[in-house]
């Protein structure tokens, strides 16, 4: 890779952290004479515009930063930067990418810059252009900020700091139903951060220190394992809300539903990876024997979730059941996000660095997912299942075959096809549990890995019934019509957006060591104590 100076890695993280902030503020100013359109108002397109440079700006500067990193040594905080910012508290803005945040930081990037891009072409139906813009770019810039951050009171403000423009982004741009799922998901992530910050209060005034790199290396020596049980119990109830863990999870196929096309795609591919982010970079080094007592829990919440995910899936696929497609995909991010929880739980390199993996290829293939099912929505009027599908099928490979090929790919590689990016992390998460960390019951492990292997199975099910009935079938016209009404087949903006991670996702599938290489060195350092 490139040598690129730590000053400059220094300032390309601030950019990346900052820069969508500034942008934010830049949309909602008036626009300059030449960008008016009648009446003075800025153009629609114009300010979309402005969304797509800053959301492409910052995604250049995180792939620098992955140009600049150095990959000898992935577990050393990398791009740091630490200044007293309440010195009363020891608050310090503390910021630093190692193996473990760096995947995470680019995927928000990228992401972000798809949906702002996508979003150029087809605006969600609801108000301002430019307050949605704004309130786009505040959600990345927190999201970025959580995976940048290294300091724990810095940690619940960028956590919050997402919370209200994805709030608005369901509320006013949002479908049927918009404003009950915005309640919801605010009113539950927020209760669930209230207790998280109480478990950062606990930990910050018994350590002496609310710094993550100073926590991590003590590895929980200067906590009694009192104090980390009850920091682990209040953390990982804030945290298994935003993941969402099952039963904390019903928010979510709500949000989900309600949510407009990019929302989705950033709440799935984005918001759900920063509370597992939080486990691994947190709970797992600073509270190892509190984690040790409840890691048994987890693991077995992880693998109900797992099951239940799959069986409300198969529940909305069958004939008659009006399930709605956004919302089955929002249900299988549940079961996803199991696999991601029950290699967290084993404590081990294999299992968390299946779970770090896990979480990259969920964005992915579930940003891709919610990207299709909208498109698949625009298109015919409805993502209910029953009334696409029809009688026979709603024929997507006679109608649309570049959708229907891309749908059908999306949902093998959502499976876990071997050779796709889904596979690794799921199986990875299955080995880890088959020989978890000492001081863990490997029988209940043993049985806890049968049950998620036999909700792989479930999933393949229901997502290969997803294909059958979606992308199979005869055309038929419409009652009324004719002839069959034709429909229009994947628009060039539409590849644009969505082929970087149709090929991610076989990159990742074919050659893992790219993630695995980063995330393994980082994750041996932590889980051993600050030492590689």
């Amino acid at each position: 890779m490139i040598d690129i100076s730590e000053s400059v890695m220094q300032f390309l993280l601030a950019f990346v952290v900052v820069g969508p902030l500034i942008g934010a503020v830049a949309a909602l100013l008036p626009a300059p004479p030449g960008l008016r359109g009648k009446n003075g108002k800025t153009t629609a397109q114009a300010v979309l515009r402005h969304g797509v440079t800053v959301t492409g700006a910052v995604l250049a500067a995180a792939i620098l930063l992955v140009i600049g990193f150095d990959h000898d040594q992935p577990s050393k905080m990398q791009a740091s930067t630490d200044i007293s910012w309440i010195p009363a508290l020891d608050v310090r803005i503390h910021l630093g990418i190692d193996g473990i945040s760096l995947p995470l930081l680019v995927l928000t990037a990228l992401l972000t810059f798809l949906c702002a891009l996508y979003s150029y072409f087809k605006m969600p139906t609801g108000p301002s252009p430019k307050a949605f813009v704004a309130l786009l770019l505040v959600l990345e810039s927190g999201t970025l900020a959580t995976f940048a951050v290294l300091d724990l009171l810095l940690f619940f403000l960028a956590f919050e700091m997402v919370l209200i423009p994805m709030y608005f982004l369901i509320a006013r741009w949002g479908g049927e139903g918009r404003q009950a799922a915005a309640w919801k998901f605010i009113l539950y992530t927020l209760l669930g951060s209230v207790v998280m910050l109480l478990g950062f209060l606990l930990i910050g005034l018994k350590s002496g220190t609310f710094d993550m790199v100073a926590l991590a290396t003590d590895n929980g020596r200067g906590l009694t394992t009192s104090t980390q049980v009850i920091a682990v119990l209040a953390i990982g109830l804030g945290l298994a809300v935003k993941t969402p863990m099952w039963p904390l999870h019903s928010w979510l196929p709500d949000a989900h539903t309600a949510a407009p096309t990019v929302g989705s795609v950033l709440l799935a591919g984005v918001l759900l990876k920063m509370g597992t982010y939080g486990f691994v970079r947190i709970v797992l080094p600073v509270a190892p024997d509190g984690m040790l007592t409840f890691a048994p829990y987890l693991a077995a919440f992880a693998v109900v979730g797992i099951i239940y995910g799959s069986l409300a899936c198969l529940a909305l696929v069958k004939n008659g059941a009006a399930g709605d497609l956004k919302r089955l995909i929002a249900y299988s991010s549940v079961g996803h996000m199991g696999f991601v929880l029950l290699g967290i739980a084993t404590m081990t390199p294999t299992g968390v660095n299946g779970a770090l993996f896990a979480n990259i290829a969920h964005g992915l293939i579930t940003g891709l997912l919610f990207f299709l099912v909208g498109a698949v929505k625009d298109r015919y009027g409805t993502a209910d299942l029953d009334t696409l599908a029809g009688a026979t099928g709603a024929a997507l490979y006679g109608r649309a075959p570049r959708l229907g090929a891309l749908l059908a790919f999306a949902a093998v590689a959502s499976l876990g096809l071997p050779g796709l990016a889904g596979f690794w992390g799921e199986m990875l998460a299955l080995f880890g549990a088959f020989d978890p960390a000492p001081g863990l019951n490997r029988p209940a492990f043993l049985t806890f890995m049968a049950i998620g292997g036999l909700g792989t199975l479930l999933t393949a099910a229901y997502l290969l019934i997803v294909v059958r009935r979606v992308c199979m079938g005869v055309p038929t016209p419409a009652e009324g019509d004719a002839e069959v009404e034709p429909i229009a087949d994947v628009q060039t903006y539409e590849f644009a957006a969505w082929t970087p991670l149709v090929a991610l996702t076989v990159i990742a599938g074919l050659w893992p060591a790219v993630l695995l290489g980063l995330t393994d060195p980082a994750v041996q350092k932590l889980l051993s104590g600050g030492t590689s």
